[in-house]
């Protein structure tokens, strides 16, 4: 594969590989904070050979924030996908509407109420949609292509 196509491998993603990516992502994230919120918490107190209650305690813990993080995840990115392509368009619109949903469904079937669900949906929008407006992104294309090795040829001098 040539060099410059190599930075348009992300675009090659189908939608489904795109939703089980980010339900993936947002498995091992939840998990990990799972972990860390498990810390925060008294855990009961092991005693010498009792250390079952506290491990399963945490480990549920860790499950429960990981699929949480998963569904959000999974439901963001599969309703970012569908409205791109829908829409025909990538810009800010798709991800707050994918924000609010996945916010509106999953945090707000967690709370178990319809004002959970517009604050947690309105919130995650909110979020997503300023962080693509404002152009917050991790990678920035300025069309330079930048190699592991020199394309240049050395003179003998410079050996």
């Amino acid at each position: 594969m040539d060099p410059s196509e190599l930075r348009y491998l992300e675009d090659e993603d189908t939608p489904t590989m795109k939703t089980i990516k980010g339900a993936t992502t947002g498995l091992v994230a939840g998990t990990i904070w799972g972990t860390v919120v498990a810390t925060w918490y008294d855990v009961p107190r092991v005693e010498r050979s009792v250390a079952l209650p506290g491990m399963i305690r945490t480990l549920k813990m860790m499950g429960n924030y990981g699929m949480t993080f998963a569904a959000i995840g999974g439901v963001y990115n599969g309703v970012e996908q569908v409205l791109q392509n829908y829409r025909m368009k990538r810009d800010f619109i798709n991800g707050a509407v994918g924000g609010f949903v996945a916010g509106a469904t999953i945090l707000g079937f967690k709370g178990r109420s319809i004002s959970t669900a517009i604050s947690a949906g309105t919130a995650l929008a909110v979020t997503s949609a300023a962080i693509d407006a404002g152009g917050q992104t991790t990678r920035t294309d300025v069309g330079k292509e930048y190699y592991p090795y020199t394309t240049k040829k050395r003179s003998v001098a410079e050996s």
